[in-house]
């Protein structure tokens, strides 16, 4: 399947409607953040577009801005320029349709069990009666294969079961969208591709909308079924893909491989050669220069 190249700048790049309305709508979002020094801009004039049920990838290097737009699109940090919608409405706050999942899993009370953690932002949100949270905590924790440790503390339990305490949890709440910011890189390797299997096979039978950060480009090929490639700091969109051909069963095979070879030429090639050797084997490729 050959690949279809669309070159266009950030300075002249319009903002071009889909047929149907997207879940999310990133315009030409450029983000800054203060340092003692000076401002320093993360991302610079990206737009994107998140389709439901879409898993969608941020890849790119340290520094280029995926976990800021991740925060952005949590409505943590306001845009300096560019606007950010869900489902037709401005994000200027953090909302419960909205669901983040971080690195790091200390983030679960330790005083309350499994469930208890679970059931804690049905409750504090005033989404739920107990009964109800009671109910449906129950039921994501058995779609993520840990009803039997319902009543467990976090502290007796390995780094990927806290994992899927917290996607159960994310997932209670039923967001528009889940936003997972790296969420498998403190986990070492055989955790992680498990973690990234169960994440996969929640998502066959849930279908949420995932936004997912990543700087392995292996991770985004496997989880993604679209990739945005961004640039190195500041963040500009290189590039856009689909990837949906791949899943971990393809991990160390020639295309895999070739295609992971490539799309690390398009993030990190200085001179931006609108050019691919070889076609990816992806629907299309969207090139910015």
């Amino acid at each position: 399947m050959n690949a279809v190249l669309q070159g266009h700048t950030a300075s002249n790049s319009t903002w071009v409607p889909a047929p149907q309305e997207a879940l999310l709508q990133v315009r030409n979002v450029s983000l800054e953040y203060r340092t003692p020094e000076r401002v320093v801009r993360a991302t610079h004039e990206v737009s994107f577009e998140v389709d439901r049920s879409d898993r969608f990838v941020l890849l790119g290097p340290s520094g280029c801005g995926k976990s800021t737009l991740l925060k952005a699109v949590a409505g943590f940090i306001k845009p300096s320029d560019g606007e950010i919608r869900l489902g037709g409405e401005r994000i200027t706050e953090p909302g419960p349709d909205r669901i983040v999942v971080f690195q790091e899993f200390d983030q679960l009370p330790a005083w309350k069990t499994v469930i208890e953690n679970v059931m804690f932002p049905l409750l504090a949100s005033r989404t739920l009666k107990r009964p109800q949270a009671l109910e449906r905590a129950r039921y994501y924790l058995e779609k993520v294969g840990l009803s039997a440790f319902a009543d467990a503390y976090p502290h007796t339990l390995s780094g990927g079961m806290k994992a899927r305490v917290a996607i159960a949890r994310a997932l209670a709440m039923q967001p528009k969208i889940l936003l997972m910011d790296e969420p498998f890189a403190a986990l070492d390797a055989l955790t992680r591709r498990k973690m990234q299997e169960e994440l996969l096979e929640l998502w066959d039978e849930v279908r949420f909308t995932l936004l997912f950060v990543t700087h392995s480009i292996e991770e985004a090929l496997v989880i993604g079924n679209r990739i945005l490639l961004l640039s190195p700091h500041p963040g500009r969109v290189r590039a856009e893909i689909n990837s949906h051909q791949y899943n971990l069963q393809s991990l160390g095979g020639v295309e895999f491989q070739a295609s992971a070879q490539r799309i690390h030429r398009l993030l990190f090639d200085e001179g931006n050669e609108p050019v691919v050797e070889q076609p990816l084997d992806f629907r299309h490729v969207r090139i910015a220069y």
